[in-house]
């Protein structure tokens, strides 16, 4: 049995959720998701507790069982806390900017590279080297932080680009003379 999918979902005060043959909406302070689940699993919504439960044992099953609970717990946490993603610049001259609701990022290119974020997702500039992408749904939070991310790749001979907040670069050894 599946320790994450036998883990009841606590539904805090201020949330409903509703669900309508495989789609499931959960309604909060911050907003609202929906998503299709799996036909295969059950769903209980009792008061203030959802709970996951599997037809069988089968491979796919015992699979979907914890990814499903999950789903739902993280659609639960992102509608009443929301979520939020923490980005470094480092390297000489590189940083980044908000104009309007686009990020602008100078990574070394010849031209600044211009992000705007999808709907539903708000990117802060703290200072010029941090970046924080917030939203309610965790999965496109982590899409947008990664697209970011991919626009220059931290490097392992300097460490210059763009990496995660706390991410840990392995360093490689440079070239030696003879």
């Amino acid at each position: 049995m599946s320790r994450i999918g036998k883990k009841p979902v606590e539904v805090p005060s201020g949330v409903t959720i509703t669900l309508d043959g495989t789609l499931m909406t959960v309604k909060g302070p911050k907003g609202e998701l929906k998503r299709n689940l799996h036909e295969d699993m059950k769903v209980v919504i009792e008061e203030n507790l959802v709970t996951v439960e599997r037809p069988s044992d089968n491979k796919l099953h015992r699979a979907l069982h914890g990814t499903t609970r999950s789903l739902i717990n993280n659609m639960v946490e992102g509608v009443t806390k929301g979520y939020e993603r923490g980005l470094e610049l480092i390297g000489v001259g590189y940083r980044a900017t908000k104009s309007g609701s686009k990020l602008v990022l100078n990574v070394g290119y010849s031209h600044p590279v211009e992000i705007t974020p999808e709907q539903g997702i708000e990117i802060d500039v703290p200072s010029n080297t941090k970046v924080i992408v917030k939203g309610i749904d965790k999965e496109r939070v982590g899409a947008v932080a990664s697209n970011i991310r991919s626009v220059r790749l931290p490097e392992p001979y300097k460490g210059k680009g763009i990496r995660y907040e706390g991410e840990y670069v392995r360093r490689k050894e440079g070239k030696t003379g003879k």
